[in-house]
């Protein structure tokens, strides 16, 4: 059995054959002065992690360095990244049921994030801007908080 965020239980772990498969994603948490960093894609609202999605052969630490790379212009070793925990919850903007699983890796770095192409903003926040971001960056904000990362 999994727990999902809402705390409901989703099966044995075996697929069904009509489920759609989970969104296997990775991100990084930098957080400064008590708040952490998030993004905004051009033309959007939503607030981010950065991160995305895991590549075949990649393992979920690569793939969060990767996407900090193409999304946040920073250089992160995998190997430096400690894992805080997994978001398992309803994929924003995807069908009912479709869940998304995301690892989130502590990021520790004095290099300054910028915005890449694909990012048109990025914002430092705490958990007063819950109403800005989907269920799993919500619940990443809640667990920071919960840990005394963020405000």
């Amino acid at each position: 059995m999994v727990t999902t965020v809402d705390g409901s239980e989703s099966g044995s772990g075996a697929p069904e054959a009509s489920a759609l498969p989970d969104l296997l994603v990775a991100a990084i948490a930098l957080v400064r002065d008590r708040r952490v960093l998030m993004v905004t894609a051009r033309e959007r609202e939503v607030h981010y992690m950065p991160g995305g999605k895991i590549d075949p052969g990649e393992t979920a630490a690569e793939a969060a360095a990767r996407e900090a790379r193409e999304e946040v212009s920073l250089e992160l070793d995998p190997v430096e990244l400690d894992e805080l925990f997994e978001v398992v919850t309803q994929a924003h903007g995807e069908p009912d049921g479709r869940m998304v699983r995301m690892r989130v890796f502590l990021t520790r770095t004095d290099a300054s994030p910028r915005a890449s192409a694909e990012v048109g903003a990025l914002h430092w926040v705490t958990t007063a801007e819950l109403d800005r971001c989907p269920p799993a960056g919500a619940e990443v904000l809640r667990r920071l908080a919960a840990s005394g990362l963020i405000d």
